[in-house]
């Protein structure tokens, strides 16, 4: 057994390793304000996102590596906080300077149930103590709106829309400013200023996250996007069957080819499971999500199941990780949602910067 030191239990706490980052805690620094204080050691331990999916096991390891090699230790007091990770760029301050991190969640096709994924992403990131946004970047067809249950307008102030909340999430989407029967006939430079403006004529704030919730496919609001701010990565949602699973994959190039980040892939439907029975049903093929990411050698997020409750939360402007934070599916999307966070923490610490490009993809006359 070792003396309560200060330097004895910061080395003890060495054994503690952060399985994304490959270090040590102690190393990357998480550990803070430590006290020693008679038979009780108390710190904080600083991580890199709120939505930490080991941050459970990291408290219980440092607890357990303490009592078993520091003598006279009876208790352990382990305070969690976290210190989200900025994804650095001089472009990307300039537009969003409160924005740490600015990430797409996108589809190579309609239908995968992309914003439901988005939106339940966002509001568990919220969930988790994150501060989060969500941008709904689909000017001809807005699903925010109704997906937050919201029917206000923006207010102004010092010249700069100010983004509504709900479950702890700040959104701004087109639906918010033309009337819902009416359509939007816009050609492609129109709505891609109108993303723009999204980003720089909206007071965002501090924000640890900001979502971009984009149209499917790899037209002109997606290159809009990474041509204006370089975004800290992409997250491809996707269902198990092959068509999906083919679009998917032009859709991951896409992001690619432009230095974007590939966060992971989201199998959505990925199964049923019946309510009476427990039976799971494969009912748009098996795995497919899993596959493509191996194949393509990006990190799989996690699978989400079909269900009416998750559609139905949509429906009613209640997502159901806020409606049924307890239930199966709400912990499924979740635990998406702290992987991807995970990813965001592994491309800001251990990877370098992307070089700056130039991008010149399709043309017009």
């Amino acid at each position: 057994m070792l003396k309560r030191t200060e330097e004895n239990i910061l080395n003890v706490l060495r054994q503690v390793r952060d399985p994304d980052l490959h270090r040590d805690i102690v190393t990357l620094g998480f550990v803070k304000d430590l006290q020693i204080d008679e038979e009780t050691v108390r710190f904080k331990l600083q991580l890199t996102t709120p939505a930490c999916p080991v941050r459970d096991q990291f408290k219980s390891e440092c607890e357990r590596v303490i009592k078993k090699e520091i003598e006279g230790v009876k208790k352990v007091d382990v305070e969690i906080t976290s210190n989200v990770v900025s994804h650095t760029d001089g472009r990307k301050e300039a537009i969003l300077p409160g924005v740490r991190n600015t990430l797409a969640v996108t589809s190579g096709k309609g239908g995968v149930g992309k914003s439901t994924v988005a939106v339940n992403l966002a509001v568990s990131l919220a969930a988790d103590g994150a501060r989060v946004g969500l941008v709904d970047t689909d000017v001809y067809g807005p699903s925010a709106p109704l997906m937050f249950g919201i029917n206000e307008r923006p207010k102004m102030s010092h010249q700069k829309l100010l983004p509504l909340e709900k479950y702890g999430v700040k959104i701004m989407s087109i639906g918010f400013l033309v009337d819902p029967m009416q359509a939007v006939i816009w050609r492609g430079p129109m709505a891609s200023g109108a993303v723009k403006q999204f980003m720089s004529d909206v007071d965002w704030g501090q924000l640890d996250y900001l979502i971009f919730d984009l149209p499917p496919g790899t037209g002109d609001i997606q290159l809009t996007l990474v041509q204006t701010i370089p975004l800290t990565g992409a997250v491809i949602v996707t269902t198990p069957q092959d068509v999906a699973l083919a679009d998917a994959r032009k859709g991951l190039v896409m992001f690619t080819k432009v230095n974007v980040p590939i966060l992971g892939v989201v199998e959505n439907m990925s199964y049923y499971l019946c309510t009476n029975c427990g039976h799971r049903e494969h009912i748009f093929d098996n795995g497919g999500g899993k596959r493509t990411a191996e194949q393509l050698g990006v990190p799989y997020l996690g699978e989400i199941p079909l269900n009416s409750a998750i559609r139905v939360g949509g429906d009613k402007g209640v997502p159901i990780v806020a409606g049924e934070p307890t239930s199966s599916y709400s912990e499924a999307i979740r635990s998406v949602a702290r992987n991807m966070a995970a990813q965001i923490s592994i491309q800001n610490v251990a990877s370098p910067p992307l070089p700056k490009v130039e991008i010149l993809i399709g043309s017009r006359n």
